[in-house]
């Protein structure tokens, strides 16, 4: 099976082609660059085929995540999978965002949090744990203050992942302590060849009822009262 995955959920756009009748990943391509990603998707798409050899018609299914993260960066990633996966007529799966960073973790005796930085000082995340050497998310998909965060982890082995464990790393040694683990910044960061290998056994997503993932409303709903 030849997955192709799309992540453009936040800062880091990601696209891979991951094959379970191969070494896993076929190809990838990362870029954290200050163009939008509506500017760069497809032609990363394309880049990828290229240098790989394989064409959009040998994908068997297709991988996307549906956030939480940047409302416009979640609406492109989320729109052109689900145009692919139409036109080809392939199974998509969306996956959550969190679930993809944290993915990025090695069993441990210790909290995983992914945090995506929202700004000003929060992020949204949630919290997992491996039990039985397997990762297990314990808490819902939130969004809130990083400093209420830190303060319901406090005393708790706990390894940070995600854009927001790099922003606020400071802020986060200062509460944390000696609790506080991180990994390297390319280990915190998603990846479509990680998002790619998660969906391999999962069934498809209904194409017409999969919607982006936001936790909470934008800031013109905000503004407007409008209701989700």
């Amino acid at each position: 099976m030849l997955v192709l995955a799309i992540d453009t959920s936040t800062k880091m756009g990601s696209v891979a082609l991951y094959s379970d009748a191969s070494d896993g990943i076929v190809g990838e391509i990362n870029l954290n660059l200050k163009q939008n990603h509506s500017v760069t998707i497809m032609e990363s798409i394309d880049v990828l085929f290229k240098l790989t050899g394989y064409t959009i018609k040998d994908v068997d299914k297709i991988a996307v995540s549906i956030g939480p993260g940047s409302f416009t960066g979640i609406r492109i990633g989320v729109g052109v999978a689900k145009g692919l996966a139409y036109s080809l007529n392939k199974p998509i799966v969306g996956i959550n965002e969190l679930d993809l960073i944290a993915g990025n973790s090695i069993a441990g005796d210790y909290d995983v949090i992914p945090l995506i930085d929202a700004r000003k000082e929060r992020a949204y995340y949630s919290i997992y744990r491996y039990e039985e050497s397997k990762l297990v998310r314990i808490e819902e998909y939130k969004d809130g203050e990083l400093k209420d965060i830190l303060s319901s982890q406090k005393g708790k082995r706990t390894l940070f992942l995600g854009d927001g464990s790099l922003v606020y790393k400071k802020l986060i040694e200062e509460f944390m302590g000696e609790d506080a683990v991180f990994s390297t910044v390319s280990g915190s960061l998603p990846r479509g060849s990680i998002l790619g290998e998660m969906v391999i056994d999962k069934e498809g997503d209904n194409l017409f009822v999969m919607e982006p993932f936001y936790v909470n409303r934008s800031q013109a709903e905000r503004e407007k009262g409008i209701t989700i």
